[in-house]
């Protein structure tokens, strides 16, 4: 097929009205995300010297690492909705993209298993709770995207393929935002 008789076919899969739920979705996930962000900055604000010793034991680089891990799955999620996309092309960067996300995990965790030890310990404050607090939904965002990710794959319909895809970029806007804060500040 031609990509114009694709995307024909595309735009008549989705008549949008699932996108008024995704946004819906899409802008609870950013307020959500947007309050413990807010509380990490105030607490922060108010606890500078315990989150600054408590910052030298996080593992930056490996958080850089999976920074590129994340952004290049939703470079792979994008490469799925793409008019020109073959359903068998899609169904790969989906697969691909969710695969990526799961080594997100992977390295997540093996990030975690290095700073658990120092979680309650009062000389960090209130760092390592809302550090696990806010990166640990995070991840449970991520282990459900690429699930739903792999399901979506199965049957990648352009209007599945476009609502996962949103979502899994807004998990990556989450965590672009969200490293910087938590990571380097």
């Amino acid at each position: 097929m031609e990509a114009a008789t694709l995307a024909t076919q595309a735009v008549e899969e989705t008549d949008g009205s699932d996108d008024f739920l995704l946004w819906i979705l899409v802008w609870s996930e950013l307020a959500a995300f947007g309050l413990l962000l807010g509380a990490f900055l105030v607490a922060s604000v108010l606890q500078i010297d315990q989150f600054a010793a408590a910052r030298l034991h996080l593992n930056t680089p490996l958080a850089a690492i999976n920074t590129a891990v994340l952004l290049t799955s939703g470079w792979q999620a994008a490469l799925a909705t793409s008019a020109n996309a073959s359903r068998n092309r899609a169904r790969g960067a989906l697969v691909r993209a969710a695969l990526l996300g799961f080594l997100f995990v992977a390295i997540k965790l093996a990030e975690y298993s290095g700073e658990i030890g120092f979680a309650g310990d009062d000389a960090y404050g209130v760092f390592f709770e809302l550090y696990f607090l806010l990166t640990g939904f995070h991840l449970m965002h991520v282990v459900f995207g690429a699930f739903v990710l792999l399901v979506v794959s199965v049957r990648a319909a352009p209007a599945n393929t476009h609502l996962i895809a949103t979502l899994w970029h807004t998990f990556d806007l989450i965590w672009i935002v969200m490293f910087p804060i938590v990571y380097l500040a």
